[in-house]
């Protein structure tokens, strides 16, 4: 699952705007400059995974992605949205493979979070 988040990250970006004057990267940033963290690039960093372009599915420390931004500014629900996808149909492996795509997926159209609107699926009992 953590794989998947930082492969398709959901936040596109996130700005802020610096109250001080500190150093990024041997870089002064003045008080007042806008900084913006584009979070798939920070997922697909190769100084911290390896093969950041692939889809490897349990990949080391895999949860070590920024898609849910990092440090004071974390999702607070970022374990509330891992778990529909570790148990989308209540526990049973046999009722998971029980879903069948019934269409294309809707895109909702957005510059800063990348997500689905419509997912037409049945799920048998």
């Amino acid at each position: 699952m953590s794989e998947v988040i930082r492969y398709q990250t959901p936040v596109i970006h996130m700005r802020r705007t610096r109250p001080a004057t500190p150093e990024l990267g041997g870089k002064a940033i003045k008080q007042g400059d806008k900084v913006v963290m584009w979070y798939v690039s920070g997922n697909r960093d190769e100084g911290a995974i390896d093969e950041p372009e692939r889809f490897v599915v349990g990949r080391p420390r895999a949860r070590l992605h920024l898609a849910f931004g990092a440090g004071i500014h974390r999702c607070v629900g970022d374990r509330l949205a891992e778990m529909p996808a570790k148990d989308p149909v209540g526990g049973d492996p046999e009722a998971q493979s029980c879903a069948r795509d019934r269409g294309s997926a809707g895109a909702l159209y957005s510059n800063f979070i990348r997500g689905i609107r419509s997912l037409p699926v049945v799920i048998r009992t």
